[in-house]
């Protein structure tokens, strides 16, 4: 009796923009505006923590919402304009890392929480809070992604 061969299929090349569908966010634009002035839905913090592999009050900690507030924004089920920034920042980076380890989740995280020697020996996760620092980790992934000494 002979084996049937297996005709091979290719899995279909992840769309770039999977990761904010699978958020419930839009990547960039005015649509993104939108929902972030609109104060963005719970369910975006706890889709964001699966994603990234972080506890609930670790996240929290990094992206500076209190856990009183976190509580409270479960309850209403919606962030403020402000935390919501914070939230989509925190996504922006985590996406890039996961983008520079090409997929790798694991090595994305270790790297997101592991002093880095191009930020002054921060935390890449350290940095996600303000804007100037989130722009600083995404320079350094790109830099990181282009070859360019770090």
């Amino acid at each position: 009796m002979q084996a049937a061969i297996k005709e091979y299929r290719p899995k279909p090349a992840a769309r770039k923009d999977d990761f904010w569908r699978v958020l419930g966010l839009p990547s960039r634009g005015a649509k993104l505006h939108e929902a972030l002035s609109a104060g963005i839905s719970y369910k975006v913090y706890t889709k964001l923590t699966e994603a990234s592999g972080l506890e609930s009050k670790e996240l929290a900690r990094y992206v500076v919402i209190p856990p009183a507030t976190l509580k409270r924004r479960a309850d209403t089920g919606y962030f403020k304009p402000a935390e919501g920034d914070r939230l989509y920042r925190f996504a922006e980076v985590y996406k890039s890392a996961v983008d520079l380890f090409e997929g790798d989740k694991a090595k994305a995280k270790e790297w997101l929480l592991s002093p880095v020697r191009g930020l002054g020996g921060r935390r890449p996760v350290e940095m996600v809070a303000t804007t100037a620092g989130a722009e600083a980790v995404l320079d350094l992934i790109g830099r990181l992604e282009h070859g360019v000494f770090a």
